[in-house]
């Protein structure tokens, strides 16, 4: 069993004040392995004034103290790898080696991406006689989804250490023992005392004071467009500045001219990795109607060949889905598209053969798909495609933008000049061109509902600045 049912507030593990403990379930055995806090309204006031009482202590630190202590993190981080694979690999339900080569390493890459950030930010910049400067907001409160454990509190909590700003962390009370991991680490290596302070348990008990807390300044909170609205709201009662990175119906544009057996492995990884618990999952796949008979073949014969089973074996590609809630959603969301009108191609409703206990899926295709459909407009979050057919690359643009979201948008294809037409008119913030790997300085978020700011690198630390002008400094 996995159990830490104290809160790390003011560098110290303490108590909760509630005196209540939460389950966390395996996905795949559907069977609780651990025990965290369910952390309450005065936690959450005990963290925020801890970090309160050093964030200007922490805010003038200087780069190169904050540079160290993230190269410092960076290398415990290390040592504590196999501690992360295998929480993560309980907690969420994700292969094992999806956990190593793919939740680890993006963590790792966060911490390293802001501390090498810091030797070309520019803190301070001379405008004639006046200055210019940027300086931490002061305490932000984090809260974190499931998804991704280590990626998505790395990515704030590393913007934020470099930034100088104090936070306190609530993360998804599904999977909290990577971050449990995370405040151990930070614990090693020295972070001062109050600057990083981790209270969990649930919305209701915790997000909701996080967002209400008049000393918090900065709210970044990952998740679902529901909760953001409602996290949004909460922080405009004393103006918070916030940062939301929400909801996702990325479309994978596949053109005429692409190599038909990767354009489909590209299509179907981006649907079934993470068991398509993806925010910039390319769940909408746009086919020209020329090859749109010989693709389905192509990710058919792809799809049928991944491999759903037990993450604790080396050569399962996909996992369950976190929960009973998520696997029931997706269940209804596979049903709707049958209604509607939709063609299942592979796949469908309930479990994979021989996987009765678990929240596995089916991974599942749907063709004849009409883009103003429920499954073509709303994030279903679980491994499920649906192909749409387009006659023109015209065409194709405007049906990739017809969404409310604009979080992430794929093309792949030959013509290089078709590519960055396409990938220039997407509205999105994430572009890939052909799978081309990301590097983690570039600014990740998206336009329209798919959020509010930009994280990674050193667009990370910007969200954590505030900006003041000085008139006649230098006279």
């Amino acid at each position: 069993m996995f159990n830490q049912t104290k809160q790390y507030i003011n560098g110290e593990w303490v108590e909760s004040h509630s005196n209540e403990t939460m389950d966390v379930i395996n996905p795949a055995t559907e069977e609780a392995f651990g025990k965290i806090a369910k952390g309450n309204a005065q936690d959450v006031e005990d963290a925020v004034n801890a970090a309160d009482s050093v964030y200007l202590e922490f805010r003038n630190t200087s780069i190169e103290y904050r540079q160290n202590l993230l190269n410092d993190i960076v290398k415990e981080y290390e040592n504590r790898k196999d501690d992360l694979i295998k929480a993560m690999t309980l907690e969420l339900g994700t292969p094992i080696t999806t956990s190593e080569n793919v939740h680890y390493e993006m963590g790792l890459s966060h911490f390293k991406a802001a501390r090498d950030a810091l030797d070309s930010f520019n803190f301070r910049e001379r405008r004639g006689d006046n200055l210019v400067m940027k300086e931490a907001i002061g305490v932000a409160g984090l809260i974190t989804p499931w998804n991704f454990p280590t990626n998505q509190t790395s990515i704030k909590l590393a913007g934020a250490f470099a930034a100088g700003s104090t936070v306190v962390l609530k993360p998804s009370e599904e999977t909290p023992f990577a971050a449990i991991i995370l405040a151990e680490i930070f614990d090693k290596v020295g972070v001062p005392k109050g600057v990083f302070n981790l209270v969990n348990g649930d919305g209701l008990g915790v997000g909701n004071p996080i967002s209400e807390n008049e000393k918090i300044r900065m709210v970044s909170f990952t998740g679902s467009g529901n909760t953001g609205s409602k996290i949004m709201e909460k922080a405009s009662k004393d103006f918070k500045k916030i940062s939301l990175e929400l909801g996702g119906k990325s479309p994978y544009v596949i053109l005429e001219d692409a190599d038909l057996d990767k354009a489909a492995d590209a299509a179907v990884h981006k649907v079934v990795g993470n068991s398509g618990q993806v925010c910039i999952a390319g769940s909408r796949t746009l086919v020209p109607e020329s090859i749109k008979d010989a693709f389905i073949e192509k990710v058919k014969e792809k799809m049928s060949a991944i491999k759903v089973g037990d993450p604790q074996d080396a050569t399962v590609e996909m996992g369950p889905v976190i929960n009973s809630k998520q696997f029931n959603q997706i269940q209804e969301f596979i049903k709707i598209g049958e209604q509607e009108g939709a063609t299942i191609e592979l796949g469908g409703e309930g479990k994979p053969e021989g996987l009765e206990t678990g929240y596995f899926i089916k991974p599942t295709i749907f063709s004849n798909v009409d883009n103003h459909m429920t499954i073509a407009q709303e994030e279903i979050f679980g491994p499920v495609m649906s192909i749409i057919t387009y006659s023109d690359v015209d065409e194709a643009i405007k049906i990739a933008n017809d969404t409310k979201y604009g979080l992430a948008a794929y093309v792949y294809g030959s013509d290089m000049d078709t590519l960055q037409k396409v990938a220039t008119a997407f509205e999105a913030g994430v572009i890939e061109i052909n799978e081309h790997p990301r590097s983690a300085d570039m600014p990740f978020g998206g336009y329209k509902q798919s959020g509010i700011g930009r994280e990674w690198g050193d667009y990370g630390i910007e969200e954590f600045l505030e900006v003041k002008s000085i008139s006649g400094f230098f006279q």
